[in-house]
């Protein structure tokens, strides 16, 4: 990745990886060690919240069955549209995705921390890759990606492999990744990798 300049001693992570692959986990560490993370789910989360411009856009796109009795979005269900459909999906990301980059460059830009990650499923799908100036990818083999992204949502295996179909294939994200986290082993193990990374960034 390229460095941006921003100053000295600042320095901008990206993490992503697949579906279940564990990403979440090496975000908790990062910020035990000092990073600040920027969550893109969350961003998106507070983004389709009722009311708001992309709720409503969202609401039109793909109707009022897509809603809860309390009006806000049934995200599970929306997500079973649009993971079943290429061209949906497609055009949910084209409504959510330039908003949650919109938030991200303001969070990045209002923090004073040295170190931010910015953690996102669809970092490279999205075109965000170009604001970081290191990419760190997590992978895992697809066995216990399907393991371990049942035991979080309780998704059927069908459901989880489209999801994870949707993404890029991790293979190539590993291509363009700065640094590579084997999540396959124990989470001690994950947890010295992360510690190699940060002394080779960043010291806290």
């Amino acid at each position: 990745m390229k460095k941006q300049n921003r100053g000295k001693g600042k320095i901008i992570l990206g993490l992503t990886g697949s579906f279940g692959s564990g990403k979440s986990t090496v975000a908790g560490f990062l910020r035990s060690y000092g990073a600040k993370v920027i969550d893109a789910d969350e961003i998106a989360h507070s983004l389709i919240k009722p009311g708001s411009k992309i709720y409503q856009r969202i609401v039109n796109a793909f109707g009022r069955g897509i809603l809860r009795g309390n009006k806000a979005i049934n995200r599970e269900k929306l997500a079973g549209i649009v993971f079943s459909n290429k061209r949906l999906l497609k055009r949910l990301n084209v409504i959510v995705h330039p908003e949650v980059i919109r938030v991200m460059r303001q969070k990045i830009k209002a923090s004073s921390a040295s170190v931010i990650v910015l953690d996102a499923p669809l970092l490279i799908e999205a075109g965000m890759a170009k604001i970081v100036d290191k990419l760190i990818v997590v992978t895992i083999t697809g066995k216990k990606q399907i393991e371990r992204a049942f035991k979080k949502t309780g998704l059927q295996r069908k459901d989880i492999l489209k999801r994870i179909r949707a993404q890029i294939p991790l293979r190539n994200k590993i291509r363009v990744a700065d640094f590579v986290i084997d999540n396959n082993g124990t989470i001690k193990k994950t947890k010295k990798q992360i510690g190699e990374i940060r002394r080779m960034l960043w010291t806290n």
